[in-house]
């Protein structure tokens, strides 16, 4: 913050009615920053919280679609090369993208 009082840098916000010029404007603009700060702060707490620490059994992001006996059945079927990759996809009821992926 020290560098923008060195360069004498002012906001006047057009669509907010908003100058930092005057005393009353400087504060409005430092008090958006702390609820910005505060806000931030509340999403990583809120993150962090609601992560499982891991050896839990558990993992983070989205569930997997495809479980280890659905890769067991994909692999197999996938290896009779007469069955085609929709009938395949059809058979666990998943995409080709991720089938394949």
């Amino acid at each position: 913050m020290n560098e923008l009082r060195e360069w004498d840098v002012e906001f006047v916000f057009l669509r907010e009615s908003i100058n930092t010029t005057p005393p009353g404007g400087k504060l409005v603009f430092h008090v958006f920053g702390a609820v910005a700060a505060l806000e931030r702060d509340l999403i990583l707490e809120r993150t962090m919280g609601g992560l499982v620490p891991p050896g839990r059994g558990r993992r983070d992001g989205r569930q997997l679609v495809m479980g280890e006996g659905k890769i067991a059945l994909v692999s197999k079927l996938m290896r009779d090369r007469e069955t085609p990759v929709s009938a395949v996809c059809a058979t666990v009821s998943v995409y080709r993208a991720t089938l394949y992926r």
